[in-house]
């Protein structure tokens, strides 16, 4: 089977390494019985489990949750990919479910692509975690329509052991509505994370950011973009990546301010920690602006952990390794701070302290 793939060649994929794809979309999931203990956060919300990109009925509640053929179209090169059965959410005015909407993803080898639309009307709200666990190729496009004041939490666990995990959103922000994207690679599989959103009424809001923790020969690799279309909105695209090893995390965040856009107020904040020299973090903030009227900045670094604070640690008795976890940890915490809901953000947590722990 032909899998057209973007090349390196390509300014938007020069960072990402998609060689391992074909032969995952050639096996054979291996399937079997799938042990959901753990996965689940208890939030008490309705949910969905897919295995291999197949809805498992039997261990799902999915309340206002649709599942079957998704329409979706994307011209995205792996976005497209993802045709056939998903799930949607579509909520009239003024709804909310009356708990955190939880779905989980397990993959058992080869690949799967499944599509998601989720349509919120006028002061709607939901919140969304989705948790990705398991090894083989988990191939996700997510479009997002928020309507006037409508608001959307999602976040994203990508937990997989090994393989490649890739996610494209797609986003269309309503006048004062807001669209909050969290996301945390924190498994052992190579990640594509993508995003596209418009800001595309007075007053909208977005912010896409997240946490990229990479060891061994791993490449974790962000692209999102904030289109703002309509005056007064604000964004904010928050990204914390650490690499250790011989791994590679990139970063490329875009803000584009199109002319009528005034009073645009956007921030990137793009950090990266190096715990080995041979690792390597790359990042690449960018600003297009023909507003004159905006309130834009962006910052971006790249270090090695304070070694006066490693000494400072070492000085009240901590261990080398425990104290290279802490600062780490505060190192991805304003970006995990951001999750709204107390449970999913712990769980967030939990999943950078146990890689963390894990480092040798």
């Amino acid at each position: 089977m032909s899998l057209p793939l973007p090349s390196p060649r390509d300014e938007a994929w020069r960072w990402s390494d998609l060689s391992g794809l074909p032969a995952l979309a050639e096996a054979r999931p291996r399937g079997g019985v799938i042990d959901t203990s753990g996965l689940w956060l208890g939030c008490g919300g309705p949910r969905l489990l897919f295995v291999d990109g197949v809805l498992d009925e039997a261990l799902s509640e999915p309340g206002p949750l649709g599942a079957g053929a998704v329409e979706v179209d994307s011209d995205h090169p792996l976005g497209r990919l993802a045709r056939g059965a998903g799930w949607t959410l579509d909520l009239g005015k003024g709804h909310s479910p009356d708990a955190t909407i939880e779905i989980v993803h397990v993959a058992t080898g080869g690949a799967s692509h499944v599509p998601a639309r989720i349509t919120l009307a006028s002061e709607a709200q939901a919140s969304i975690v989705e948790t990705f666990v398991g090894d083989g190729w988990a191939n996700r496009l997510t479009q997002v329509d928020l309507g006037d004041g409508a608001r959307l939490m999602h976040a994203a666990r990508l937990r997989q052991a090994s393989g490649f995990t890739s996610l494209r959103i797609e986003g269309q922000v309503g006048t004062g509505a807001s669209l909050v994207s969290t996301i945390l690679a924190a498994g052992g599989a190579g990640t594509r994370i993508d995003a596209a959103v418009k800001l595309a009424a007075p007053g909208a809001f977005a912010e896409v950011g997240g946490a990229l923790l990479a060891r061994g020969g791993q490449r974790h690799d962000a692209a999102v973009t904030l289109r703002h279309e309509a005056p007064e909105g604000m964004s904010r695209q928050t990204w914390r990546a650490v690499a250790d090893d011989h791994a590679t995390a990139s970063l490329a965040a875009r803000v584009e301010v199109a002319r009528h856009a005034q009073q645009t107020d956007g921030e990137q904040s793009l950090r990266g920690l190096l715990l080995r020299r041979t690792a390597t973090v790359n990042l690449k903030p960018e600003l297009e602006i023909f507003a004159d009227d905006v309130k834009c900045a962006h910052g971006a670094t790249v270090g090695e952990l304070d070694r006066n604070a490693l000494f400072y640690l070492a000085s009240r008795g901590l261990p080398p390794l425990e104290a290279q976890a802490l600062l780490t940890r505060a190192f991805v915490a304003d970006a995990l701070g951001r999750i709204g809901e107390a449970a999913v953000r712990e769980a967030f947590e939990a999943d950078a302290d146990a890689w963390l722990g894990a480092n040798p």
